[in-house]
């Protein structure tokens, strides 16, 4: 295996102002948090040495704000890549929890008939394939440097266990992807060779609402 060694970053955004906790999916005008802006700007400290050349984030605000001081650390400006967006979800704009919220109404119960697809939104086959484009735009955009591409916690963790050759349906409380935190995929030229995973700004829940 030859080529040039490119690392990729997947970085999750910041933890989200969302005082009725509802599950905010794709729905515009969901901002970090004074905490998210903070995760930001850690993240982009510890990754103030870093050879980044290229900065990409999904569309939605809260990438775009957790984008926005890597970049400019960098001197970079943050390119939009739509295929880094949140999954589609059938029960965007709810409450969603365990025996509560919109779980608990039968009219939804159907929704949830197939959790290995999933029948409540996106398939994850689906998403692992956009990322995994993505992240591959992001690794010839940076070739022999590194890339950070801000997207969102399904995504990222859907594309890691792909990566990895594990199964995509998963556990959503055992997910390894913290608000904020790092996924780094590192290329020998188009091969990917190595996978970390870091969290410079600590650890969080992974089953808080929205991603």
């Amino acid at each position: 295996m030859s080529g040039p060694r490119t690392v990729v970053h997947l970085l999750r955004h910041g933890e989200v102002h969302n005082p009725t906790g509802i599950l905010y999916g794709r729905l515009p005008g969901f901002h970090l948090s004074e905490n998210g802006r903070n995760q930001a700007e850690i993240v982009a400290k510890a990754l103030a040495d870093a050879d980044i050349t290229a900065v990409i984030a999904s569309p939605l605000e809260r990438a775009q704000e957790t984008a926005a001081p890597v970049a400019a650390l960098h001197g970079l400006e943050v390119r939009t890549d739509e295929a880094l967006i949140e999954a589609d979800n059938r029960f965007e704009g709810q409450t969603v929890s365990v025996g509560g919220g919109a779980l608990r109404s039968p009219r939804h119960w159907p929704l949830l008939r197939d959790p290995f697809t999933p029948s409540w939104g996106e398939p994850y086959l689906q998403i692992a394939h956009r990322m995994l484009a993505a992240v591959h735009r992001a690794r010839e955009l940076a070739e022999g440097h590194e890339a950070v591409c801000v997207s969102h916690q399904l995504p990222i963790w859907t594309l890691r266990r792909f990566v990895t050759g594990q199964r995509l349906w998963h556990d959503p409380r055992r997910r390894q992807c913290a608000l904020a935190s790092l996924t780094s995929l590192v290329f020998t030229g188009t091969e990917i060779t190595q996978v970390r995973y870091t969290e410079p700004a600590g650890a969080s829940d992974p089953a808080q609402t929205g991603a």
